[in-house]
């Protein structure tokens, strides 16, 4: 269950805090690309993208690559693999608290009795007081 160390983790969920930087995993999630290319939809300047890149890049989300001058960036997934295993235990959690949770609602449901009749029942009750 721990088997990640938490240095790790929290590096991971420390670099994903950031909405550019999600949108630049996102944007790579696609193919590589250089930093000119990531930088365009954002109104910030390239040395800027090039700071959210090198977070990106210590947390092992993205690598860079040389091709000449061309220094592609590439998504590297398997940090988000151990960050979404680790969040998976906490949904099954609360998956389990919820199925509970709808179990002692349908119990506590099936003791009380009706307060409000059906329409039915309304309808043979109108029913009996005009004599049908």
């Amino acid at each position: 269950m721990f088997a990640m160390s938490s240095d790790r983790l929290s590096t991971t969920f420390a670099a994903l805090a950031d909405p550019t930087r999600r949108a630049i995993l996102a944007r790579l999630a696609s193919g590589e690309a250089t930093v000119t290319e990531l930088a365009r939809p954002f109104e910030m300047s390239l040395p800027a993208v090039s700071k959210h890149l090198k977070v990106l890049e210590r947390a092992g989300l993205i690598a860079r690559g040389r091709e000449a001058q061309w220094r592609p960036c590439l998504l590297e997934a398997e940090p988000l693999g151990a960050a979404a295993d680790w969040l998976e235990d906490y949904r099954r959690f609360w998956e389990q608290s919820f199925d509970r949770l709808d179990d002692y609602l349908r119990q506590v449901q099936k003791k009380q009795p009706r307060k409000n009749p059906t329409t039915k029942q309304k309808r043979e009750k109108n029913d009996d007081r005009e004599g049908k």
